[in-house]
């Protein structure tokens, strides 16, 4: 027994012997401890050292420091396991209730987490880990759920013994335990768990605590993910609706991110002004992910007129002044929306003082400027270049708008290189008749920098500034020169093959600057050994041969070497010009175009270059008229009326990414189906497509974004089933909180209200001998603020065949019908309905969108004449929302 104890005591490379026994050790404690006789316990003689599960090694007693790995982490608890060690922790976990020491019960779960991270099955310790969970330490419980979660889908009957304890935890008087448990319940992901995990969910939809409300949200979604059948019967989609109106910020992040997950396939949650108008009003609560959920939702919502556009913009300018770039790029992406819905177009009939698209957008970029700009002068390098990306992509859609903000895209010494690129892309579209000598002079700096690339951007740029003519007088003339000295440049012959390329591009776009670049024509076509570079200097002895006299001679030289020439693009370049040349000089070149003529035609390294040249042979032999072949090769028909060539024109590309702005395509530079499946593409929709305001109807005010007054705008708007059960929260604060239930400033205090009994309905009693003109329907649409109607977005189970079969169905309920048809893609009413006189004698008037597919009803109600008790009215229009649904039932889940 001594020799035993000694031998597991012996330290070695990996800590204590004791959790690392070979075969014989352990051969030589089964001789040491007959049947019969028990070995040394956890803690007792021959165990491991107090305070070292596992020997770690290095490590000290309960809260000793870590042996290594740096502050907060101990990397002992990843070395790599021996036979042995799993029986051990399930020694340690089967005394892990009668320690006392609570350091040394949560290394004990450590190290089973960290084996169970590596890889190592310890499903072994199923049981054990489930007598662990209770306790009061909420790390210890956290790690035991982390546990049951890992091996639930693994092990499900395993996973199944832990159900009740976990539907015990979440009802826990500590919220946090409550939150965990229900996350742990959600987590386990089984199809049979659904039935265990229905109640605690809806329960806590209900919960006093923001943190168990915000986790139930979330679990609704992995409840969609595992059965969509069971989801869509407990009508969850309604109360995560209902729940937008949460007091607390995260709670509403979250049930915003979960329906815009759900309705995917339909373009995301369903948006209306009332739901747009309570997220905007209360984006000052938020946090910076949950201020870019809502920033999100507004691209997809169509403001109901100019006005209301306006308000919108409004309310999210103050987001333009945070350090968040996330949220001003995706206020940004809002603006341009905004004002793409309200501005003007061509064609419409409204009034000329109406500001178009272009000038609101112009608007948009002259007002983020500042903000952008000076994020991308602090930002990170990361940011800075996705920053870059963007402004490069603003400065596309409204020119001239950057250019006092040249010096900040100037290139500095410590940026990377990938931002040194982007910047001198940049400086060439900022260049103005002020602004383009100090921008070629920067560019002329960087011609020569170490990185190829970058010398090649400087030259390109310069040329691009010549090219659009953007620089003012003489500025042509003087890149070109700047350009015709480059080609002289030798030692770096990258830089004088892209001055061959930039001239060549100079000379198609303005012919006048052919005696500038002549002169060096023939000598760079002797060193300048890139094929493209060479290609374009053989372009320029083509246009520019009449002024140049060594022009046949220098390419008799190529011609003669034909066979050595391997690029497609230069033998190309080469037939064109020396076709071009002979109409200039005929005697010349005669002889060498028929040896061109002749390998070219029978070259079948290139179909285009073999096509070509025959085409041409056959040109010159069948012409009867010299002139008309010279007419048509010598054609100046190329001079470009537009500031590009047409293969360089972009412009559709550039229009599809500022519809997918603020996201990947900006950086990527292509469309989302270039490198996204088409299955995982989400539809963009926008919503809503009928608005119940008319666009001359001026927009509710917006309230100041210190106090939120929602209830004002929304008019006490019910977003979706009454019935369905509101959160049970505290009482709101006196001040910067939301009046939801409609009672006004006086009762801000006050609880909310239980919801409606199911016997309500009673008290709802519709004519049945009701009629209304078209005129009247109309006059008493337009008499009722918009801020008065409750919208209904219902999820339908399947879509009626016919209008005859809706109207059929709410005329048994004395709905009756103004006027109804059929769209492609939608079924629309016009609807109404009158209260008995002995209940107040209200009309209220209707607006149906029956969506086809997928299948959908939006419900627009509005009251006229009747009660004056705002509350009363809307306690009755949700009633007859629930009339409705009860007519239309065999079209509702």
């Amino acid at each position: 027994e001594e020799r035993a104890t000694a031998n597991s005591q012996q330290p070695t490379a990996h800590g204590y012997n004791n959790s690392d026994k070979t075969t014989t050790q352990l051969a030589t404690m089964a001789t040491v401890y007959p049947p019969g006789r028990n070995m040394p316990t956890p803690g007792g003689p021959g165990s491991m050292p107090q305070g070292a599960v596992g020997g770690p090694p290095g490590t000290a007693g309960p809260g000793g420091a870590p042996g290594g790995g740096g502050p907060g982490r101990d990397d002992s608890y990843f070395t790599e396991s021996k036979k042995g060690e799993v029986n051990e922790l399930r020694q340690l976990l089967r005394t892990f209730a009668t320690e006392k020491d609570k350091q040394r019960k949560r290394d004990i779960m450590k190290k089973v987490i960290a084996y169970m991270t590596l890889g190592i099955d310890v499903s072994r310790l199923f049981t054990e880990m489930m007598l662990a969970i209770e306790t009061r330490d909420l790390v210890i419980k956290k790690m035991v759920y982390l546990f049951l979660c890992n091996y639930a889908e693994t092990h499900p009957d395993l996973a199944q013994m832990c159900t009740n304890t976990l539907v015990k935890d979440s009802g826990n008087e500590d919220p946090m335990v409550r939150g965990l448990a229900l996350r742990a319940l959600c987590s386990l992901r089984l199809p049979q768990m659904i039935e265990y995990t229905s109640e605690p969910l809806r329960r806590s939809l209900q919960d006093g605590h923001a943190y168990v409300r915000k986790t139930g949200v979330m679990g609704i979604l992995k409840m969609y993910h595992l059965n969509k059948e069971e989801f869509d019967k407990a009508a969850f989609n309604d109360i995560l609706y209902d729940m937008l109106r949460d007091p607390d910020s995260s709670v509403v992040t979250n049930c915003i991110l979960v329906l815009n997950e759900i309705m995917a396939d339909s373009g995301g949650m369903a948006l209306n002004r009332a739901v747009m108008l309570h997220l905007l009003n209360r984006i000052h609560e938020f946090s910076e992910f949950g201020i870019l959920s809502v920033l999100d939702l507004v691209p997809r919502y169509i403001p109901a007129n100019d006005e209301e556009g306006f308000q919108i913009m409004n309310l999210l300018d103050p987001v333009l002044r945070t350090a968040n770039a996330g949220a001003v790029v995706a206020t940004i992406r809002a603006f341009l929306s905004i004002a793409d819905a309200i501005g003007k177009r061509s064609g419409d009939d409204r009034d000329d003082d109406s500001p178009s698209v272009d000038d609101l957008k112009r608007q948009v970029c002259v007002r983020i400027k500042a903000p952008l700009v000076t994020l991308i002068a602090s930002g990170s390098n990361e940011l800075t270049y996705v920053l870059l990306k963007y402004a490069d992509q603003l400065i596309d859609l409204c020119p001239g708008i950057f250019d006092d903000e040249y010096r900040q895209f100037y290139v500095r010494y410590s940026d990377p290189t990938h931002i040194k690129h982007s910047k001198i892309r940049i400086l060439a579209k900022l260049a103005n008749p002020d602004t383009a000598p100090d921008i070629v002079a920067e560019l002329g700096e960087l011609v020569a920098d170490v990185d190829d690339t970058m010398g090649r951007l400087a030259v390109r740029s310069m040329g691009v500034i010549a090219l659009h003519d953007s620089g003012g007088q003489g500025a042509i003339e003087s890149i070109a020169r700047r350009l015709v000295e480059m080609l002289d440049l030798q030692g770096i012959p990258h830089v004088s093959s892209e001055a061959a390329t930039s001239l060549a591009a100079l000379v198609r776009r303005h012919p006048s600057i052919i005696t500038v670049v002549s002169p060096p024509l023939p000598r760079a076509l002797r060193y300048i050994t890139e094929p493209m570079g060479k290609a374009s200097v053989i372009f320029l002895l083509g246009e520019c041969g009449e002024s140049i006299a060594e022009a046949p001679y220098a390419l008799e030289r190529v011609i003669d070497s034909y066979d050595n020439i391997t690029d497609d693009g230069v033998k190309t370049a080469l037939l064109a010009a020396t076709v071009k040349l002979f109409f200039q000089r005929p005697p010349e070149v005669q002889q060498m175009l028929g040896r061109l003529m002749k390998k070219a035609t029978e070259d079948v390294s290139s179909q285009d270059l073999h096509d070509r040249a025959l085409f041409y042979y056959r040109l010159l032999r069948s012409s009867p008229d010299p002139n008309v072949a010279k007419s048509i090769i010598t054609s100046k028909s190329m001079t470009m009326s537009t500031d590009q060539f047409s293969e360089e024109d972009d412009s559709e590309l550039r229009a599809a990414l500022m519809d997918e702005f603020n996201t990947l395509c900006t950086v990527y530079r292509c469309k989302a189906d270039n490198f996204i499946e088409e299955e995982n593409i989400v539809n963009f929709v926008k919503m809503p497509k009928d608005h119940p305001l008319p666009r001359e109807t001026a927009a509710a005010p917006v309230a100041d974004p210190g106090v939120n007054t929602i209830t004002d705008q929304l008019g006490g708007t019910s977003i979706v089933n009454p019935f369905a059960p509101t959160p049970a929260v505290a009482a709101p604060a006196p001040t910067g909180e939301v009046d939801l239930l409609g009672f006004g400033d006086d009762a801000l205090m006050q609880s909310p209200a239980p919801p409606p009994s199911t016997n309500s309905l009673q008290s709802l009693s519709l004519k049945s001998n009701v009629s209304l003109t078209g005129e009247e329907y109309q006059s008493k649409w337009g008499s009722v603020s918009d801020t008065e109607a409750v919208t209904a977005a219902l999820p339908m189970r399947s879509a009626p065949t016919s209008t005859d079969a809706v109207e059929g169905a709410l005329g048994t309920f004395n709905v009756f019908t103004m006027a109804s048809g059929e769209l492609p893609t939608e079924f629309k009413f016009f609807l109404y309905g009158r209260e008995e006189d002995t209940f107040g004698g209200s009309y209220f008037l209707i607006q149906a969108v029956v969506m086809k597919a997928p299948s959908s009803l939006t419900l627009t109600i509005k009251p006229s004449g009747g009660d004056v008790d705002p509350n009363k009215r809307k306690e009755k229009m949700d009633q007859l929302v629930e009339l409705i649904k009860s007519a239309l039932g065999e079209y509702l889940p």
